[in-house]
């Protein structure tokens, strides 16, 4: 019987202190780290990601199969008819809704099956073999037990040591700022519709991703490629309803802050 233990890493709060409590034999130890690269985090990210691989003894893996942020640049001209990620639409008759999301299935799950796949020695194609065991770790705390989730795969078993552990995403940070001296960023795409207004805010810190939102976001509304595909709604990354760069995020605001149940223990961990 072949047994693989992966984690799951999203670089974020709850996998990075997961990654340091391995490291730490705190959690027994895995055969690899997998972090999905969807080509759309912020820099802080992928900067706290080199530095996790600098402290752990092993390996960790970047895998992509797609580039989200260049497939919504083809979307917006016109070059994939739809694309799975959940921006907020408003029609012209001033009907609100949400587009559907599937993009953490897509830029997440999917390469980090694949990489699995190829850990165990399979090729495209090849079945494996019967007894096959992995256990995939997963940074979700006892705050956000909700987004626990059965592996669509029989083979993959998701486990969830922080849970076991009773510790909550506050708990980790004392953790890791008690033995790290630094503080995990939390792990998203720059323009995830599912940001709360204190995410807004902090994307707004780094002008050079706030700008690149706002540009985005102006390339899906009004788009004459989309209109000609059939596409006559307008897209937004908030549900306001209105352009991002006139979104006051300091109000009282109900942005709906659906991040922590919609996106499958991938997102923001």
């Amino acid at each position: 019987m072949k047994k693989l233990r992966i984690l799951s890493l999203g670089a974020g709060v709850q996998s990075s202190t997961l990654a340091m409590l391995i490291e730490q034999g705190k959690v027994p130890m895995v055969d690899a780290g997998i972090f999905a690269d969807v080509g759309a985090e912020s820099e802080n990210v992928i900067d706290w990601l080199q530095w996790l691989k600098s402290k752990v003894s092993y390996p960790i893996y970047i895998v992509q199969d797609r580039n989200l942020k260049q497939d919504l640049i083809d979307f917006s001209l016109g070059k994939y008819h739809k694309i799975k990620i959940p921006f907020f639409t408003l029609s012209n008759n001033g009907k609100k809704g949400m587009n559907r999301r599937q993009c953490t299935a897509d830029y997440k799950i999917t390469p980090i099956n694949k990489k699995i796949r190829s850990l165990l020695g399979l090729k495209k194609g090849e079945k494996r073999k019967n007894g096959t065991i992995v256990e995939l770790l997963m940074g979700i705390s006892l705050d956000e037990v909700q987004r626990m989730k059965v592996n669509q795969l029989n083979y993959i078993k998701n486990q969830y040591p922080l849970i076991d552990m009773r510790w909550n995403r506050q708990q980790c940070i004392n953790w890791f700022e008690q033995n790290y001296k630094v503080t995990p960023p939390r792990s998203a795409c720059t323009f995830c519709p599912f940001h709360n207004k204190h995410e807004w805010l902090r994307v707004k810190q780094n002008k050079k991703e706030w700008d690149e939102v706002v540009k985005l976001e102006k390339s899906l509304t009004d788009n004459d490629q989309l209109k000609k595909i059939g596409y006559d709604d307008k897209i937004y990354f908030t549900n306001k309803g209105i352009p991002i760069d006139e979104v006051d995020f300091e109000e009282k605001t109900d942005q709906l802050d659906l991040f922590n149940n919609e996106c499958e223990g991938l997102c923001g961990i």
